[in-house]
């Protein structure tokens, strides 16, 4: 697995509080800033501004169909940058595959994921249906590329889960760099076992079976590596939680004293419930962990997916 301060995430220029919006400003996000930026290093990217539009500049949106728009002058119709742009996002994505994630700016039209406004061209809106032209380009060249925008990581949930995809990535690319093998696919299927179960459990089953295969190494692994992040984009529910906590339960029925084992249940059904955070049984799981140290369990990604520091299980 990678250091994570080796971890790059690419990330709206504006984002990291570079003055370089349409009015000058920035929107700063303090969780990449403050936080991922203890960890992670950053590729800041602001594409209006790579393209030749000037600090300030005027402000563009996207007009017409909204599977194809044009982006064009908010104010001024004759300001076009439509090519430019495509030209641009191509040549950028292309040299992005040092990358495990990227933060875009919503409803940026050019950055925003989701939800951007379109308008037809007499300037009536259409609503939030577009995708910026920059985002559209890069997640059509990186599918598999975890990515998010910054109002959506004000949800605990869709936070914890995209910098959980960007670490399981970024041990992907390793061992793709470092040479992909057979017993390397299984290692990393096999410490990502409880991880996938806690997000979903259809998919786990179905790649088994991949990895299991006797066919050609590299069409298994394109397979696998595709299901696997799209089960990780699913956010891991209470009910898968509390499903992977009793599977990994039992492999302690060996070594807890009856006492214990009622505890450890009751402290499971009371995450289950709503009356405990997931940290209580995940930090008794790790106790008896440290204690007895199972082999199968030692090196299973679920109990430290990512940096501790960044507490993203606090509110879980």
């Amino acid at each position: 697995m990678p250091d994570s301060d080796s971890i790059r995430i690419g990330i709206s220029a504006c984002l990291l509080g570079e003055q370089v919006r349409y009015d000058g400003g920035h929107k700063r996000l303090p969780f990449a800033s403050e936080e991922l930026a203890r960890h992670f290093s950053f590729v800041s990217i602001c594409p209006e501004q790579a393209i030749g539009m000037g600090v300030p500049r005027p402000t563009i949106r996207l007009v017409g169909e909204p599977a194809n728009p044009q982006l064009i002058g908010s104010s001024d119709s004759s300001l076009n940058v439509t090519s430019q742009m495509q030209s641009y996002a191509k040549r950028t994505v292309a040299k992005l595959n040092h990358i495990s994630g990227y933060i875009l700016c919503a409803k940026s039209p050019s950055c925003g994921m989701e939800r951007v406004p379109v308008y037809d061209d007499k300037g009536n809106g259409l609503g939030k249906v577009g995708v910026g032209l920059y985002a559209r380009e890069l997640m059509a060249a990186q599918p598999l590329l975890p990515v998010e925008e910054n109002g959506r990581l004000n949800d605990v949930h869709l936070r914890e889960n995209f910098v959980s995809r960007v670490v399981a990535y970024a041990r992907w690319q390793a061992i793709a760099a470092q040479g992909l093998t057979a017993k390397r696919l299984e290692d990393f299927h096999r410490r990502h076992k409880f991880l996938l179960l806690a997000h979903n459990q259809p998919i786990y089953r179905e790649l088994g079976p991949i990895v299991a295969e006797a066919g050609d190494l590299d069409d298994r692994a394109d397979r696998y590596i595709a299901k696997f992040m799209q089960a990780l984009k699913q956010p891991a529910s209470i009910k898968n939680h509390t499903n992977t906590l009793m599977h990994i339960q039992g492999f302690f029925k060996d070594h807890l004293d009856a006492d214990d084992k009622i505890r450890l249940t009751e402290v499971i059904r009371d995450y289950a419930a709503g009356m405990l955070p997931l940290l209580v049984p995940l930090e008794m799981l790790s106790l008896y962990l440290r204690k007895y140290q199972i082999d199968y369990l030692l090196d299973q990604y679920y109990f430290d997916p990512y940096p501790r520091d960044l507490k993203l299980r606090m509110g879980l």
